[in-house]
């Protein structure tokens, strides 16, 4: 289940989160919240000791019998740009910031890893049709 707090105006289609989560077989609960970008840079610095914003930050919890795999925060306002930025919905990089919250959640860290958070990530991005993935923009 996807608990979803939406302090914005953003409209988000919770179907296709909920497709990506039976791909991937997630039975645990994720909390979602969608903030506004003074409130993402407030929680970067907080959590990350960056001061600016973000576009998604994952927080796991600590995996015990029963507890939510954990909380993505979700910028509204980084969404609404890079809709427009890459000419795709707003649905479809909320999607996209998604999936890459959830792998983070999942125990993938491309900072890391020798490429597999990005071959999942392009997985399931062609499985759901979906535009370019973070990582490969950031590639470019």
């Amino acid at each position: 289940m996807i608990e979803i707090e939406n302090k914005t105006d953003l409209t988000i289609d919770e179907e296709i989160l909920y497709k990506i989560l039976d791909f991937f077989s997630v039975s645990k609960n994720i909390e979602m919240i969608v903030v506004n970008t003074t409130q993402m840079q407030e929680i970067n610095k907080l959590h990350r000791n960056i001061d600016k914003p973000t576009d998604v930050l994952s927080f796991p919890y600590e995996d015990m019998p029963l507890s939510p795999l954990g909380s993505i925060v979700l910028c509204a306002d980084i969404v609404i740009q890079k809709a427009l930025e890459f000419n795709h919905s707003n649905q479809d990089e909320t999607t996209l910031l998604f999936i890459h919250a959830l792998l983070h959640l999942l125990g993938y860290d491309h900072e890391v890893d020798n490429g597999e958070m990005r071959a999942k990530e392009k997985e399931i991005i062609e499985y759901f049709n979906l535009p370019k993935s973070l990582i490969v923009r950031s590639e470019q």
